[in-house]
């Protein structure tokens, strides 16, 4: 039977018993696949997680992801900061922005909220599979850009 420090590895292991204090995949006996796209299991089994075990939790209210989500800065020349499943901004005109996304949505029955860092109101309109066109505006309802605004599309 194996050993490591002065146990076999039958026996539960805690940390004094490892002499560099930390277990490592190659002090596991566990079956399956092990690289950067996958877990290991309580059943010490390597596996490759589901898109439905990453994209809602269990439960009776379940816990949704966003399918896109971008922050830009919309003045001057507009620059996406950090993103995910966003290609590209379109700047359309005062306050008025296009946001493209890189894998299409399932259909256009998704929701999209936005905030800016101008005391004004985003809204979002012309849902599209591959895009949706986000507005900024102040309180007389006249477009304005914005330095930061921030986009998650739901599904």
């Amino acid at each position: 039977m194996p050993f490591i420090g002065n146990k076999p590895t039958a026996v539960p292991l805690t940390s004094a018993d490892i002499q560099d204090g930390t277990i490592g995949i190659a002090d596991l006996s566990a079956t399956g696949t092990k690289d950067s796209t996958t877990f290991l299991r309580g059943d010490n089994t390597f596996n490759t997680p589901s898109v439905a075990s990453l994209s809602t939790a269990s439960g009776s209210a379940p816990s949704y992801s966003a399918r896109a989500w971008v922050n830009f800065n919309g003045t001057g020349t507009v620059a996406i900061r950090e993103s995910g499943n966003v290609s590209s901004i379109t700047d359309n005109g005062a306050g008025n922005y296009t946001v493209n996304f890189t894998t299409a949505m399932p259909d256009a029955n998704y929701s999209a909220i936005g905030i800016n860092d101008y005391f004004g109101v985003t809204t979002a309109s012309s849902y599209l599979t591959t895009s949706v066109s986000i507005g900024t505006t102040n309180h007389s309802a006249t477009g304005v850009d914005c330095a930061t605004i921030s986009v998650a599309v739901f599904r």
